[in-house]
């Protein structure tokens, strides 16, 4: 048990990265189609580049998704809403009447309680009433009330419509001045002073909109438009070879496909198809990852970094599967350089073109006809990279932006016009959506800073910001160490140049030796390139004593950092420049000073740890090399050759650089580059051998 428990232990991290890889994969084919594929590309307008296509059995033509919806609208325009009729709105309201009309006459007319005219009067009302309620007396919605009258239009009554029009009814407007026209004909005969209001009172509406039925209706009618039009018999022959794809043979192809797709798609080939898409975004992650293994191996071995690289992929892809399951017509708007443009932020070009190539055929398995698509991405991806190769402004990431649109028209025209040899089928829209995507592409920037706070990785953009000397911290530096922040200037300068010729993070050995020192702003006047000629503090305390403030300006850089912000890759610069070496001159006084004594080496060694990166290592030679040329009495090109020499060879006596990825023969080289500029700072001629 023990030893499976240690053998997990030492295989941590390979299981790590192997759940890492495992769920990204998994992840990845839950955003593919479920359907099956179809293995003729085609578009419209373009010749027909297969054999002859012969239909292998019946299906029907699917209408456009413009056809069905014109006859949407034409079904819109043509229906006809419907309104309910309420029949007991009638009876009470002449039944109210009635009761009415016999109290009013009853009080007027006390003793007149069987004349004709009483009769009339009360006939007629009744007859009014009627008319207006059989014609209809109709509410109408705002959408209705300025509708014209020969709006058509359907009344329901006992489970039966029928057709008539707005116009045969009366609104209660309408409904007053017919019963005040009917009065005036019937003056003579009725007593219209009485019926006039009771007649008024007896008006409601018995009409109604029937919202409901009528959307009900509408959708069931929109539900049984067909989507079919016409059949394909077997044996009928679709498109022949060389032949253009005009927009009905494009429709058919589409509806063959649909068909084809749609026999195939039972539960035994969907896991077939599963499978597949298993096996394909398997196959590219570990090709990912043999590149990785094989020209980047320090990202390999760092799962870290693996999962920025897996994490950018993946929401690419997912991003793209959105877009694509809205609406695939807003393909080119995804902003797919910004993956390179993450990556190249963080890593070297030639990773950003392995992640990049990756994510686009990942991409490439979501779309139909993906091989335009994936050629458009992959050349604009390479320009994109190729504009960050030498990153040194945050600018640069808009003229990234602006080469990636130029790249995506250019390549837009010449497939376009490739293809037709006209320019009908140039479309602004799919322009707009190329200035879009590239537009996006500057949410980089963002995510990159996201990157850099969940990974703790340094990026060109964020050591642009803390290579600049008017910086707080550096800016502090000059000022109260300024002998301290001219060495960390020409450390960086050295450092520099060395990484450059043994292959290494330039900015960031750069940066990093800009800061190396920066813990002697808390005693400046304690080391040498700090004081003046007449006073050094070292003559008032022990050897021991001056060995503990000069050890403790790492420890002190340390924390200044910390407080300060600044980044741990930074951080490692700081407590790494001394490696575990000895403050060497304070603990030789010692030691000489007291010769019957036994001197503790311990209280004179830096704390470590040592450095474990070729930055930090030439960092570290670098500072050694330049504070002790300044010692140099005659700094010519002897003296300046055995210095170099002398302090790096007892660095690797002293095994300072087992823990770094560096060679002797990368040592050689750094000795070579310090040397060479030594030289040039100090104005050395070199000695030329005589010919004589």
């Amino acid at each position: 048990m023990k030893t499976i428990i240690h053998w997990l232990q030492r295989q941590y991290s390979n299981i790590y990265k192997g759940f890492l890889v495992l769920l990204s994969i998994f992840l990845l084919v839950q955003l593919f189609p479920r359907q099956p594929g179809f293995e003729y590309e085609y578009q419209l307008a373009r010749p027909w580049m297969y054999d002859d296509m012969i239909a292998p059995f019946n299906f029907a033509v699917l209408k456009t998704n413009t056809e069905i919806q014109q006859e949407r609208e034409e079904l819109m325009e043509a229906f006809l809403p419907f309104f309910s009729r309420r029949p007991q709105v009638k009876q009470a309201m002449i039944g109210s009447f009635e009761e009415a009309f016999e109290e009013a006459w009853e009080a007027k007319h006390p003793e007149d309680t069987q004349s004709r005219m009483r009769q009339r009067s009360r006939d007629l009302g009744v007859a009014i009433l009627s008319h207006l309620y059989d014609a209809g007396i109709v509410f109408l919605d705002e959408q209705f009330r300025n509708k014209p009258e020969n709006l058509p239009l359907r009344v329901v009554e006992d489970n039966i419509a029928r057709a008539t029009v707005l116009g045969a009814m009366y609104n209660i407007r309408e409904a007053y001045l017919y019963i005040i026209s009917m009065l005036d004909d019937n003056r003579e005969t009725v007593d219209t002073e009485l019926l006039q209001p009771l007649l008024e009172n007896s008006l409601s509406h018995n009409v109604f909109y029937n919202q409901e039925l009528t959307e009900r209706t509408i959708e069931a009618e929109l539900d049984n438009i067909p989507l079919t039009r016409g059949m394909v018999q077997e044996g009928e022959k679709i498109v022949s070879k060389g032949e253009l794809v005009t927009a009905e043979t494009y429709q058919i192809l589409e509806s063959f496909k649909a068909e084809y797709q749609r026999q195939l798609g039972d539960a035994a080939m969907l896991t077939i198809l599963y499978a597949g898409q298993f096996l394909l975004v398997s196959i590219s992650m570990i090709v990912l990852l043999l590149l990785l293994y094989f020209f980047r191996k320090d990202v390999f071995t760092d799962n870290r970094k693996i999962l920025l690289v897996l994490l950018s992929v993946l929401l690419m892809v997912f991003l793209t599967s959105i877009i694509i399951r809205y609406n695939i017509d807003y393909l080119y708007l995804v902003p797919v350089c910004l993956v390179p443009v993450v990556i190249r932020a963080f890593f070297e070009n030639r990773l950003a073109l392995y992640v990049h190539i990756i994510t686009i055929i990942l991409i490439g398995f979501l779309i139909p006809r993906s091989f335009e698509f994936v050629f458009i991405q992959f050349v604009a991806g390479i320009i994109a990279i190729l504009s960050m190769a030498s990153l040194r402004r945050r600018s640069q990431l808009f003229i990234t932006v602006t080469l990636i649109f130029a790249t995506y028209c250019a390549l837009y025209f010449g497939l376009s016009l490739a293809h037709t040899g006209s320019f009908d089928n140039l479309y602004w829209r799919d322009i707009a959506f190329f200035a879009g995507s590239a537009f996006l592409t500057l949410f980089a920037y963002p995510l990159i800073f996201l990157f850099e706070r969940l990974f703790g990785m340094p990026t060109d953009f964020s050591l642009l910001e803390l290579a600049d000397t008017n910086n707080k911290v550096l800016r502090n530096l000059g000022l109260k160490a300024p002998g301290t922040f001219q060495h960390s200037m020409q450390v960086a300068n050295l450092s520099e140049e060395a990484i450059i010729a043994i292959g290494g993070n330039s900015l960031l050995t750069r940066t990093g030796a800009l800061y190396h020192d920066i813990g002697k702003m808390k005693n400046p006047q304690y080391f040498t390139e700090n004081q003046s000629a007449d006073f050094n503090p070292h003559n008032d305390i022990s050897f021991k004593e001056s060995a503990r403030v000069i050890i403790d300006h790492v420890i002190d850089g340390i924390e200044m950092a910390r407080k300060h912000n600044i980044p741990e890759y930074i951080i490692d610069f700081i407590r790494t420049h001394h490696g575990t070496t000895t403050a060497r001159y304070f603990y030789t006084m010692q030691v000489q000073e007291n010769e019957d004594e036994e001197v503790s080496k311990a209280d004179f060694i830096y704390p470590g740890p040592r450095p474990f990166s070729k930055e930090t290592a030439v960092v570290m030679m670098a500072d050694s090399v330049e504070a002790a040329s300044r010692s140099l009495g005659k700094p010519d090109e002897k003296n300046i050759n055995l210095l170099v020499d002398n302090i790096i060879d007892t660095q690797v006596q002293e095994k300072q650089f087992d823990n770094a990825d560096i060679t002797f023969k990368d040592i050689t080289t750094v000795k070579g580059i310090l040397k060479r500029m030594l030289l040039n700072i100090y104005h050395v001629r070199v000695a030329y051998p005589s010919l004589g």
